[in-house]
């Protein structure tokens, strides 16, 4: 092949090859874990990756595993409960996350502020909306010692909180369903109904709406009623 024919050669197949490759970036996998600062591993932590949410939740044993571009900067962890953390990849292919409710991870504190929104698959939730839309009590105060029912237990602790019997509705939800039940969430798994929860075994009540019960989507257009009961080191 002449000059002239190489050089026509180049010119005609080099286009296509950096479109080919700018088709197919190098791709990468990233593996971690997400824990709180007892070292208790997180389920359900969702993954961004520099700002874009992704479809890769942690499993239950806070482990996750994703692909990303080479070129990623930045890996992002969202909870409902634990806080938001992030970290810089450089060119990482390990990184684990211990989150606390004010979102330090592993010693770099998150970079959302507090009017950012997060992006949680249903819509957004403003940072600062997290806390403020969400009422929480802690039950091993001994004055709840006495409650023979669950439903007592939430009664008059709530403001705009409405219980009826084994009826609740927590006002200012704006329902998208024929019922006015909120979501009931016990130890991290939604469930129909509560009555069967002893007081003695519950350790913590928290009652979301608004932007907070945003992550629960249409479901948690009621509000959401989150129930964390007892394990053996917590007696």
């Amino acid at each position: 092949m002449n000059c002239k024919s190489l050089l026509l050669f180049l010119v005609l197949i080099c286009p296509f090859t950096l479109l080919e490759g700018q088709k197919n970036p190098k791709r990468i996998t990233i593996t971690g874990t997400v824990s709180d600062v007892n070292k208790n591993p997180i389920p359900g932590a969702v993954i961004f990756v520099d700002n874009v949410k992704t479809d890769v939740k942690t499993d239950q044993r806070g482990f996750y595993r994703i692909r990303v571009n080479s070129d990623a900067e930045e890996i992002l962890v969202f909870t409902l409960f634990n806080g938001v953390a992030e970290q810089e990849i450089k060119g990482r292919r390990s990184i684990d996350f211990i989150l606390s409710n004010d979102a330090d991870a592993s010693g770099d504190r998150a970079k959302i502020a507090d009017d950012e929104a997060v992006n949680v698959g249903y819509g957004t939730i403003q940072k600062k909306d997290m806390t403020t839309q969400s009422q929480k009590i802690d039950t091993r105060d001994p004055s709840f010692a006495s409650y023979q029912t669950i439903y007592d237990m939430i009664r008059g602790r709530f403001p705009g909180v409405e219980v009826s019997g084994k009826s609740i509705r927590i006002t200012g939800a704006s329902s998208l369903n024929v019922s006015t039940e909120p979501l009931f969430v016990v130890d991290g798994v939604i469930v129909k109904s509560i009555d069967e929860i002893s007081p003695q075994n519950v350790k913590s009540i928290e009652v979301l709406k608004g932007p907070a019960a945003t992550a629960y989507g249409t479901r948690g257009s009621n509000g959401v009623i989150v129930i964390t009961r007892m394990t053996g080191k917590d007696r």
